[in-house]
């Protein structure tokens, strides 16, 4: 027999089809085609990669102090509301470094025990983490 009707004698019989198996829906028989992701995952590992963070400013005793009686006289005039502008440095839980953020409202609560100060929207501010304070009263 030659190599050219080697399948002369299945070529015109009827396709087998599965009596146990339904034949797959045209959306589950192009996935089978799909691309095929090798690397899951790298696209976010090189976007995390290239995502800068800021390094912690570290601040002077003067400005420490000035930072502190700026506090202090806030929350005295608590009762009055003042509106304030604080800017802190958020650490990232990731990468070495952070990012700062400022945010302007009232002071809502100082806990002295925890040196935390709630923000009238609910931010909370470590107060080792503040780098400026900014208040209409001064």
């Amino acid at each position: 027999m030659t190599d050219i009707h080697r399948y002369d004698e299945i070529i015109n019989l009827p396709r087998h089809i599965s009596e146990k198996h339904p034949p797959l829906g045209k959306d589950s028989y192009a996935a089978q085609f799909s691309p095929f992701e090798s690397l899951t995952g790298y696209e976010d590992v090189v976007e995390e990669a290239a995502r800068t963070t800021d390094n912690m400013v570290c601040l002077d005793e003067d400005e420490k102090i000035r930072i502190s009686e700026i506090l202090t006289e806030i929350l005295k005039h608590s009762d009055d509301k003042p509106e304030v502008t604080i800017t802190y440095f958020i650490a990232d839980n990731i990468k070495e470094g952070g990012k700062f953020a400022a945010v302007t409202g009232t002071v809502k609560r100082y806990i002295e025990s925890e040196h935390r100060i709630i923000m009238d929207d609910g931010t909370i501010i470590a107060t080792e983490d503040i780098t400026d304070i900014k208040c209409d009263l001064f």
